[in-house]
């Protein structure tokens, strides 16, 4: 158990290394060769320009005013400057809001550290009760702990109550939070320019008809059953093979640009190898050999385009339905088409730029068995990640390293190795672990088959936050209790267990200390510095960049990764949830993360990140069903180490706690969500009247022909979109392939 000299260095080293990357990023963001790099997003605007300097030619690369390094935390107050309605102009909704959370963190966590350091620390320091506790490890952190407590002691009144305090001011918070939230997105829906989406409905599951195309069918289908709303419609076509060979063709000509400018630098024809990555085969001339492989590529792209554009079946049951208002567009995304629940299945569509066009083409059916299946490969792998989980546990004590590793118990054994191990070492290993499992959760998402960018974020995010929570939460309480006091359990009473692992959960308010402070300090700051961006733009701008605008596609602005970053902000509001009422000592150790992150990524969103869709803040109601979730568990944690304290009614004195955190939860779901799946018609036939008013010569079906076609398609007529036919709208009945085969063939018999 880390006690507080081993916390002291942690801090210490995580702070040094925070203070390091500021230091870092403070003097190369004044780099006017590192400006598109740590202000891209004013670049994009066309707001900002590469900086001209006049003097010696090194001040195009070097900042030689020593005044502005003495200003150099002035990014600070700057990135708070920028009022909330500005910000949403500049940087969109779902930047705004997710920003949000952190302060929602602030307004939660700040007044119960005050309340529990005022009330409960003091409860808690004078219980002196660890020390009658045969064989147990603990530190002074552990005295302010709720395991400090005498068993049976009325003091654990205190901690009842405080939990109905910090309840109730939780759900204030949420519920003004979610309210005020709900406001910005029917506001901003409301005052939204005209977008492609505001129109369109996304269409799956179309079902076969033997006499036309599907493209017919969703034109015929809708013209029967929308007959003065639906203005035209676009087919979605499989293209994945055609957008591969476009994305591969793509990367070989970078590789013909490097090759090119590299020979015009030196004059000397440059090689390369034809096996992977130019490492295996025969060496050739780089330029002769990538310039016949794009011609390889062109011809077989004809070849593809021609062969998709021309087969009936590389059209998917699937269409963006575009109609002549918002008000149409809402009524037929909001309600069912067809008695058969199954098919013409109607959704949002989501804006262009936020369509995942891989997922539209797998069929309905499938889409069923890929969510089974990804849940069942989700159940195991949370489950077996406990092994390392475990081992990083058992590696958090000095015990566990000397028996995997005998020979280092000499050096282990000074104080500060001591030091350095306990109190740094389980945090940065278990943020190793936890590198590539975003990523691997994303597949995961993306073979769910969801079309949208943002909801395979939502997902992905939300198969996160489960593998945070059991994992890295629960199971570094569980994993770690077993390992550190296994040997307590062998050599106690039955009866004593469960007293020894009530004690070890708070006991282990120190491991996520550490957590926090390698995660999020240091990550934090890790962040803003934009290391590996630098490097690949420097690259970049060495060996590719020829042009202007070559230099404005090396920038990699980024964007706010909702997928990673929303679950590690829940595991800290779960950290602080929890721990108020146990080991109050946490907060403030997650109210310096929350005020970090909270500036940094309000720059972040300010000069740098470029968000990949707008979404309108959709996300919100799973980050409050998140937050309700570490709620009911604090709670139930508590109650659980309450009743093994030997405390009179404490059971149910708190049983209400859960069943109010529930009720509240659904009364804000009925209250609030509505906004954040549905558009209201009201507002919907607002928008459209006032658009009629003042552009009365708008042609919509002009505007809308191209926003839903496949990106591999766009910039040439390839097809031509459904025609609008408008003498037959007002008929009730229209005219199909079928129904014309049916008046041929009655006329033939009639003349026989």
């Amino acid at each position: 158990m880390a006690n507080l000299r081993e916390i002291s260095v942690s801090a210490a080293l995580n702070l040094l290394s925070a203070f390091a990357f500021l230091v870092a990023f403070a003097i190369l963001r004044l780099q006017p060769i590192n400006d598109r790099v740590y202000f891209p997003k004013w670049y994009l605007k066309g707001a900002r320009s590469s900086p001209s300097r006049s003097g010696p030619s090194v001040n195009k690369f070097v900042n030689l005013d020593w005044r502005t390094y003495v200003r150099f935390l002035n990014w600070m107050p700057a990135a708070l400057r920028m009022p909330e309605p500005e910000l949403i102009d500049h940087a969109g909704l779902d930047s705004v809001v997710y920003i949000r959370i952190y302060l929602l963190g602030l307004k939660i966590i700040v007044p119960l550290a005050v309340l529990a350091f005022l009330v409960l620390v003091p409860v808690n320091w004078t219980g002196d009760t660890l020390e009658d506790i045969k064989n147990l490890t603990f530190s002074d952190i552990d005295k302010l702990s709720i395991s400090n407590v005498p068993d049976g002691s009325k003091r654990f009144w205190a901690h009842i109550v405080m939990s109905y305090v910090f309840a109730l001011w939780t759900f204030y918070v949420l519920y003004v939070e979610y309210k005020a939230v709900a406001a910005m997105r029917l506001k901003y829906l409301a005052s939204e320019i005209r977008c492609p989406d505001q129109f369109t409905v996304l269409v799956r599951n179309i079902p076969p008809d033997s006499d036309e195309s599907v493209s017919e069918h969703i034109e015929h289908f809708f013209r029967v059953n929308h007959p003065d709303f639906y203005l035209t419609h676009q087919a979605v076509y499989n293209a994945n093979k055609l957008a591969k060979l476009v994305e591969k063709k793509k990367s070989l000509q970078n590789w013909y640009t490097y090759y090119l400018n590299k020979y015009e630098r030196t004059s000397k024809s440059p090689t390369t190898r034809t096996g992977f990555c130019g490492l295996f085969g025969n060496k050739v001339d780089a330029i002769d050999y990538y310039s016949s492989e794009i011609q390889k590529l062109s011809e077989a792209e004809a070849s593809e385009r021609e062969k998709v554009l021309s087969d009936p079946k590389a059209i998917v049951p699937a269409a963006f339905v575009s109609f002549k208002s918002r008000w149409s567009a809402a009524v037929c995304a909001q309600t069912q088409l067809s008695h058969d629940p199954t098919i013409w299945l109607t959704e949002w569509a989501p804006e262009p730029r936020d369509v995942y066009w891989s997922n539209l083409t797998i069929p309905y059916f499938d889409l069923t068995i890929r969510r089974l299946l990804m849940a069942v490969a989700l159940f195991f792998l949370i489950f077996f990640f406990m092994i390392p989980i475990a081992f990083v546990q058992s590696l958090a004590n000095i015990d566990g390293i000397e028996k995997v590793f005998p020979f280092l118990r000499r050096l282990i054994e000074k104080e500060s190795v001591k030091s350095v191990i306990q109190g740094f070492l389980p945090g940065i290993i278990l943020k190793i672990f936890l590198i590539i499992l975003p990523t691997i959760l994303m597949i995961m998402s993306k073979i769910e088959g969801f079309p949208s960018i943002s909801s395979l974020d939502r997902r992905s995010a939300g198969k996160y936050h489960l593998f945070l929570l059991v994992n890295v939460f629960l199971g570094s309480i569980i994993t770690g209790a077993a390992f550190q006091q296994l040997n307590i359990f062998l050599h106690q009473p039955p009866t004593e267990i469960p007293k020894t692992v009530g004690v070890s959960i708070p006991m282990k308010a120190t491991f996520f200390i550490t957590y926090i402070m390698v995660d999020g300090w240091a990550g934090v700051a890790a962040e803003i510095l934009r290391l590996v961006p630098l490097i690949i733009f420097h690259l970049k701008n060495t060996f590719l960049v020829k042009t202007e605008q070559d230099r404005e596609e090396a920038m990699d602005p980024g964007c706010l990764n909702f997928a990673t970053y929303e679950p590690r902000i829940q595991l800290y509001f779960l950290l602080g949830l929890v721990y108020s009422a146990v080991t109050p000592v946490l907060l403030p150790f997650i109210i310096i993360f929350f005020a970090f992150a909270y500036v940094v990524f309000r720059h972040q969103v300010i000069n740098v990140y470029d968000q990949k869709y707008e979404s309108g803040g959709s996300f919100w109601p799973d980050v409050h069903q998140r937050l309700i979730i570490g709620i009911l568990i604090s709670q139930l944690l508590l109650m659980g180490l309450l009743s093994e304290k030997n405390i009179e009614k404490s059971t149910i004195a708190l049983i209400p706690l859960p069943i109010m955190t529930i009720w509240f939860h659904v009364y804000c779901k009925g209250r609030f969500e509505s906004a954040f799946v549905r558009f209201p018609l009201q507002d919907a036939m607002i928008k459209d009247t006032l658009e009629r008013a003042t552009e009365p010569n708008l042609n919509l079906k002009d505007y809308l022909k191209d926003a839903y076609i496949h990106p591999v398609f766009k910039g040439r007529v390839y097809f031509e979109s459904p025609q609008m036919v408008s003498d037959e709208e007002s008929n009730t009945l229209v005219m199909t392939t079928r129904i014309g085969k049916q008046c041929a063939e009655s006329s033939s018999t009639n003349s026989s």
